[in-house]
Parts: structure tokens; C-alpha cells; sequence
């Protein structure tokens, strides 16, 4: 019976805190031995009192310094900044690392863990957002595996078991629809931020909520499904699935189609990806098929939401127009959560953005971490301008 010795960062969040009810569901099959959170460090105290990893890690420096200050007693090793997380990532102690950061501060420490000799299982879509040609490449050369936890992906990991690109002619992702699948488009000009934050069926961070309102959410895992699977864009779909229960669906050559499906709680892929190629039981709720009043499917509405659209751009290009589309969409987001722009901006700032930039194919880390610097710049100027174009 194996146990994995697991690094969490972001163990704060909700892919953390669900890492941690995993821990204690199956204390024989996981172990926490590094614990990392950017600015939320009373709740990283408790969570350190509990489990009593080997390290901590605290990304924001200004909040690592207040820490050291009113926890001078404290005696597990914390480790500061982004070179803290990347000294995290790669601790003796750890086999796997588990990075569930918002944004693209992930990139870093995953790569730092693979270059370790680490997996790692992968809750941040834009570390293979950005750099999936690079990560995954890196992965191969240190026979490393990288676990998706995200529950779509996690479900296509499931169903594809092992088996070759070849043999796939379809991953289609299931989408909620978010809170606005039915809205007219004319009313989604007088979104407010509370309404867009009320997701139908997960309890998610604001970021990831709003990307799920925007449909940007599905266009990030349409990206990094082309990478963790090895197949083109155009064998990447998306339908919406309001119950959430199917949690996405392969096609394969031979017209048969698998799905997974389970009760909506990020406990599950989580553990699967601790405990994987094995299952364990647990104490989630199992699925019961006779309480299931229907499961409906309905194509996305691209016209009204073009996040899609723009991800699929972005997706066939490659090169750094992923990175430039993830920055710009963060931007608008940020602007929109601030309230500085409208609902529909947030993708016309994507679409200006990505319109202006200059693709660079098969780019290097430099270049695509340039790519970002530049859309952020040009979407913070770009939200503004675009907050109540019609």
C-alpha cells in the first residue's frame, strides 16, 4: 500500500481545502508534508498546527513578514516569496506536489517540481494553459506524471485509462453554463459582480466563478486538454451539462463513448489523483441514480459567449497567444470584480488584446512570460476603454 507525501500549494483555497478533507478521509494513502498560501497566513497557522508538515510557504512578502513577527515561536522552516514555492515544490521529503495557485504564479513551482523529480497533480489551469508544450515536454524527460485534478480533466483521465491519442476522436467537456446560460444577451450588459458570483452548482474562489459566468473557465481546460492529452484543438468540444454530474466524456474511434460521473465534490479527482492507478474507499457520498430527476445537454451559446471561440484561437495558434489570452482574461476579470468594467468587456478586452499581439510559435519561458507582461499592460488599458462599448 503506497503513500503519497504531498505538497500543497494554495492549501487555503477550495482546491486546498478540499486537498486537506482528502488527507484526512485517507491518512494511510496521504501525507502533508509542505503546506503554501499566498496572504492567508491565520488559516495556514491552523492548517500547519494540524498536520505539521516539514515546511511552509508563504507567497506574499509583506504578509510572510507580519507572520514571523506574531509567530517568532513557530518552529517548522517557512520559506518567503516565489522562490519560496519553488523551494517548496521541490522538498526531499515530497513525491508529489499538488498546485492549486490562482494565476500564473504556479508555473514556476511546477516546473521547479518536475525538474525534481516530483508529479505533480495539476488544479491551476494556467500553468499548461501557458506552457503545456514546455511542461508537458518536461515531464516526459523526467518520466514524471502530471495528474490533473481538475474534476473535467480528472474525468477524461479516467476514461482514456491509459490508452493512445490515436484511439480518441473526441474530449468533450461538460460545462454547468454558469449563471447566465439561459440570460438573454441583451440583458448581460447589466450583469452585476453578486449575480456573476452566484455559480449554479460549485462553491469556487471570485476568479474561477467569474470564468465560469464568462464560459472562459472551459475555454482554459479546452487548452489544457489539448496538452495533457496530446490531441489537436479540433478534437476538443465542449456541450453544456447543467447537473454537473457527468463530469466530461470521451469519444473514441469506434463511435463508443465513456463518461464519469460522480457527486459534485472536488474530493473526488483529488483523491484519485493522490491514490492513482489505485481506488481506495472513502467517506464522500456515493452517486444514487434514483434521485437523479433528468441529465440535460445543449450546445454553448458561442455567439453570446465567445470565450470559446477565442480559446479555440488561441489553442490551434499556440505559441504565446495562450499566455496572452490567460493574462488579459485575468486583467478584465480583476476590473470587473473591482467594478471598473462591465460584464461583456471582460472578452472584448481578450479579443482586443489577443488582435494586437504578435505571435511568437513554439516560444521559449522568456518569451512567453514577456508575452503575459505585454497583455496584461495592454488589457488594463483596454478594459477601461472597452467597459460600456455595445
Amino acid at each position: 500500500m503506497r503513500k503519497r507525501r504531498v505538497v500543497i500549494l494554495g492549501s487555503t483555497g477550495s482546491i486546498g481545502e478540499s486537498a486537506l478533507k482528502v488527507a484526512r478521509d485517507i491518512p494511510d494513502r496521504m501525507e502533508v508534508v509542505g503546506l503554501a498560501a499566498g496572504k492567508n497566513v491565520a488559516r495556514l497557522m491552523e492548517q500547519a498546527r494540524e498536520f505539521s508538515p516539514r515546511a511552509i510557504a508563504i507567497g506574499d512578502e509583506t504578509a510572510a513578514a507580519e507572520f514571523k513577527i506574531q509567530n517568532s515561536k513557530f518552529k517548522i522552516p517557512t520559506h518567503v516569496g516565489d522562490d519560496g514555492l519553488c523551494e517548496l515544490a521541490t522538498l526531499p521529503e515530497a513525491d508529489m506536489v499538488l498546485i492549486s495557485i490562482v494565476g500564473t504564479a504556479g508555473l514556476r513551482p511546477a516546473l521547479a517540481a518536475i525538474e525534481a523529480g516530483k508529479d505533480i497533480a495539476v488544479a491551476s489551469k494556467e500553468i499548461l494553459v501557458m506552457a503545456g508544450e514546455a511542461v508537458m515536454a518536461a515531464a516526459r524527460k523526467k518520466g514524471v506524471q502530471v495528474l490533473p485534478v481538475d474534476s473535467e480533466h480528472n474525468a477524461i483521465f479516467q476514461c482514456i485509462e491509459g490508452r493512445s491519442p490515436e484511439q480518441v476522436r473526441r474530449i468533450i467537456l461538460t460545462a454547468s453554463g454558469g449563471p447566465f446560460r439561459t440570460l438573454p444577451a441583451a440583458d448581460l450588459e447589466r450583469v452585476t459582480k453578486a449575480q456573476a458570483l452566484k455559480h449554479p452548482t460549485w462553491v469556487m474562489g471570485a476568479k474561477i466563478t467569474i470564468d465560469s459566468a464568462t464560459l472562459f473557465n472551459k475555454g482554459l481546460e479546452m487548452i489544457e486538454a489539448r496538452w495533457l492529452f496530446d490531441v489537436e484543438m479540433a478534437r476538443v468540444d465542449v456541450i453544456v451539462h447543467p447537473q454537473s454530474i457527468i463530469h466530461s466524456m470521451v469519444e473514441f474511434v469506434d463511435n463508443s463513448v465513456l463518461a464519469q460521473l460522480s457527486a459534485t465534490d472536488m474530493c473526488f479527482p483529488i483523491q484519485f489523483a493522490v491514490t492513482w492507478p489505485e481506488r481506495v474507499p472513502n467517506r464522500l457520498p456515493p452517486l444514487d441514480f434514483t434521485k437523479l430527476a433528468k441529465l440535460e445537454f445543449e450546445a454553448p451559446r458561442t455567439k453570446d459567449f465567445p470565450a470559446l471561440d477565442l480559446a479555440r484561437w488561441a489553442g490551434t495558434d499556440g505559441g504565446t497567444l495562450p499566455s496572452v489570452m490567460n493574462a488579459a482574461n485575468e486583467i478584465a476579470v480583476a476590473a470587473f470584480l473591482e467594478d471598473r468594467c462591465s460584464f461583456p468587456a471582460i472578452w472584448r478586452t481578450v479579443e482586443a488584446v489577443m488582435r494586437a499581439h504578435r505571435n511568437i510559435p513554439h516560444a521559449s519561458l522568456a518569451e512567453i512570460l514577456a508575452a503575459d507582461a505585454w497583455a496584461r499592460a495592454i488589457a488594463a488599458e483596454k478594459a477601461w476603454h472597452l467597459r460600456n462599448k455595445n
